[in-house]
């Protein structure tokens, strides 16, 4: 092969794979809409899709480079129906532009790559971005029913010294050994990225100052964030080592998951949006003003055409440029359910989707039409976090020191029994008992996030403090495990927050979006201090992993072969049926005892394989028993096989 066909064919495979992305894009609509800058090395042609009304002119400035003072080219763009267009010749890369609607100066609606802070679009190559081997790169199969999530902050996962990691609060940090290994050890296989495109709250101009935030105010929604990545200044640093990142996830078999903020912009006067003239992108309330179902000044308007268009756009375009696996939806609530289906359709069907199945204030549109959990039957292949669960366990978002399950106080063992089937219709859960839920509200169990903890709220460790006043370190170990044992043998997809591992804690602090390092930080140190916690986390996922009774992914399986036992207050009991679905395990035995107290359990007569008693975890077998009353120490879970 010459060197120059070394050249061309990769270049004309990247042409054949934009006009088949172009293609993909055209079946859902008519053209791709938001395409604001095409480059060539003898001309860049650049398309501003405008706004609601026609502008009296746009201004397009080129720059040489993010934050320098002034444009060396101004051009007034030519209107073309409701767009605006220009095409400026020469080789434009490395340069930065701005469209200018009369609002003020912006980078457009869907700026590919951009400069420090991201106020300008810049111009690339966009095969300059790919690192070697990238031709290559393809999304693990996985399937929804064996996904084990992992939510990480890139800054909290890595920052810490205790973390030995070398490119610390950065996308690089997952791509090195240490940390793959310890993903790995643990045997998570997606690891959803708290929000990672350019968010507005961080200076990148001041990265050596610490800064932190959680990233849920979205400033460009189709480029990675700056402040992750070892040069803001050079918009291809940011996208490759975005694509590294992934690369080295997907090598190791991991699904990269993006939490992804389309509900609301930053801000309302300075938004993108509002520079283009783009009002109709939120909706208002019936005197004009902008509804707030995002809770954080405006929402969008999923709804209409434009911007449900921008949306499918957007996530198509970070699964073929950046071969994301699936997408965490933020308030997915405050979207309508149409555009949530049409999303779907529109993505491969091996890309994941789940969401908040709520919003965090009234939205200026329908409930019945807006994609809340009480919907998810409207919406296949889309999941939804289970509060129902999560709060059972812990107790209610609304008041930290109020426990349940876990603080052994009765009353929430049917919501456990919902969670543990995945909260589809079974015939032994009373739905008129459940904490939210007062019907199964997933057609599948692959719809439900099972969770006890996130980012949003207090960690498991902090809860558990705040809630039982007094809690030896002792009985702390004892109960998170015991949470986690419900999560990972509910029927729903398991969620882990990353440092649960380690047994984190944020120092009771509910909300840390915006606290310091040392709230946010993963002190890695406690993987030798407190071992048996990261022993039984792997564990209990690879016993996971290897009985698919755990893990059946369809709703008739699960009401055939899911079967509880009548138990006392603050347990919960059930039996799996493995053989029927093909697990090498007969009956499967789970007990979920709360109580300070150990209890005994009524069971089928017959011999017993103990896998799980008393914090231990082991698949070959920790004992033998025998009879038809078992005993569960306290506050703990049993496993055991026939």
């Amino acid at each position: 092969m010459t060197d120059l066909d070394k050249n061309v064919i990769p270049m004309a495979k990247r042409i054949i794979m934009a006009l088949i992305a172009t293609a993909a894009l055209c079946v859902n609509a008519q053209t791709p809409m938001f395409n604001e800058m095409s480059y060539s090395a003898a001309q860049t042609d650049f398309n501003f899709s405008g706004g609601d009304k026609a502008a009296k002119s746009v201004t397009l400035r080129i720059y040489r480079s993010g934050d320098s003072a002034k444009p060396f080219k101004t051009v007034k763009m030519k209107k073309s129906g409701t767009a605006y267009k220009a095409t400026v010749t020469g080789d434009l890369k490395g340069c930065f532009y701005t469209f200018d609607a009369g609002r003020g100066e912006f980078p457009g609606y869907f700026a590919k790559a951009v400069g420090v802070n991201g106020r300008r679009g810049a111009v690339v190559d966009l095969a300059d971005t790919d690192p070697e081997g990238w031709a290559k790169d393809r999304r693990p199969t996985i399937a929804m029913k064996n996904v084990i999530l992992y939510e990480l902050h890139h800054r909290d996962f890595s920052i810490d010294a205790t973390s030995g990691l070398e490119h610390k609060g950065k996308f690089l940090a997952l791509t090195e050994a240490k940390a793959i290994k310890h993903l790995t050890d643990l045997g998570v296989n997606a690891v959803h990225v708290l929000p990672s495109f350019d968010y507005a709250s961080v200076d990148e101009t001041r990265l050596n100052v610490p800064q932190y935030n959680w990233g849920y105010d979205p400033q460009n929604y189709n480029v990675p964030e700056g402040g992750y990545s070892t040069n803001p200044y050079d918009p291809c640093v940011r996208i490759k080592e975005f694509k590294q990142m992934v690369q080295a996830l997907h090598a190791a078999g991991i699904k990269v998951i993006l939490d992804v903020v389309y509900n609301h912009t930053f801000n309302t006067d300075r938004s993108n949006f509002t520079l283009g003239g783009w009002d109709s992108a939120y909706r208002h309330r019936a005197d004009g003003s902008y509804s707030n179902g995002s809770g954080c000044g405006n929402e969008t308007a999923s709804e209409t055409p434009k911007f449900r268009e921008y949306m499918i756009e957007s996530l198509r375009y970070w699964v073929e440029e950046y071969h994301l696996d699936g997408f965490r939806v933020d308030l997915m609530g405050v979207h309508d359910i149409a555009t949530m289906n049409e999303i779907r359709k529109a993505l491969p069907e091996d890309v994941i989707i789940y969401g908040e199945g709520w919003s965090a204030g009234e939205c200026a549109y329908p409930h019945e039409k807006l994609g809340m959990k009480a919907h998810i039957k409207q919406m296949p292949g889309i999941a939804a976090f289970s509060d129902d669960l999560r709060d059972a366990l812990r107790g209610p978002f609304s008041d930290d020191h109020k426990g349940a399950f876990l603080a052994g106080l009765p009353g929430e063992e049917e919501s456990i029994k919902a969670g543990i089937v995945g909260c589809i219709s079974h015939p032994d859960v009373d739905y008129a008992k459940v904490n939210y839920s007062k019907e199964p509200w997933a057609q599948e169990p692959t719809q439900m996030i099972s969770y006890v903890s996130c980012h949003d709220d207090m960690c498991l460790v902090d809860r558990l403090r705040s809630s039982i006043p007094n809690i030896s370190d002792d009985e702390l170990i004892r109960l998170d495990l015991l949470a986690q044992t419900a999560v990972f043998t509910s029927q729903g997809v398991p969620f882990l927050l990353s440092g649960e591992e380690m047994l984190r804690d944020k120092k009771g602090v509910h909300n840390s979006f915006e606290s310091p390092d040392s709230i946010n930080h993963l002190d890695w140190s406690r993987l030798e201090t407190k071992p048996e916690v990261m022993n039984y986390y792997s564990r209990l996922i690879a016993m996971r992993k290897h009985h698919r009774a755990f893990r059946m992914g369809d709703a008739e399986l699960v009401r055939e072969n899911v079967r509880f036992l009548p138990t006392e207050d603050c347990m919960v009991a059930f039996v799996i049926k493995g053989t029927n679905v093909g697990d090498s395990w007969h009956d499967i035995l789970v007990v979920l005892n709360a109580n300070k107290e150990p209890r005994t359990v009524d069971v089928p007569l017959r011999s017993y394989t103990v896998v799980c008693r008393n914090l231990l975890i082991d698949e070959k077998g920790i004992d033998r028993v025998y009879g038809n009353k078992v005993v569960v120490p306290a506050q703990s879970a049993l496993i055991m096989h026939d």
